[in-house]
């Protein structure tokens, strides 16, 4: 199945109920920051998330509970190959300089990174 992409509103939407797992329009809502958007545009949302086929929903009479089809570990496979072939030339070196120039990793961070290479390493001999 192709993931297709989501909007900066749409995302923020998934991030809630993939953090519930199930819920109704209210739910929703109940965790989304203030200032808060209109129910209607929570509504309208999810049912263009439902249309893109990241979410789907039981019916109790007239409310519908949603709950995600699309997995938060899918859809973070699919942006950071996105982000990675469209910004990067597919090089996670590229990618990894990047957030170093940027000053978006410390010292800590890169140690981290440096033991998961090595665990990796080890694994693969």
């Amino acid at each position: 199945m192709e993931i297709k992409d989501l909007t900066k509103a749409e995302e923020q939407i998934m991030q809630v109920v993939w953090q519930i797992e199930k819920g109704f329009v209210k739910d929703v809502m109940d965790l989304l920051p203030e200032p808060k958007p209109a129910y209607n545009t929570v509504s309208t949302i999810i049912r263009i998330l439902e249309v893109k086929g990241f979410i789907a929903h039981e019916t109790f009479g007239k409310a519908h509970k949603y709950y995600p089809i699309v997995s938060k570990e899918d859809y973070k496979r699919h942006a950071t190959e996105k982000l990675l072939g469209g910004y990067f030339e597919n090089s996670v070196e590229s990618m990894f300089s990047f957030f170093v120039r940027e000053e978006k990793l410390d010292v800590g961070d890169v140690d981290e990174i440096l033991k998961m290479i090595n665990k990796f390493k080890d694994k693969r001999k």
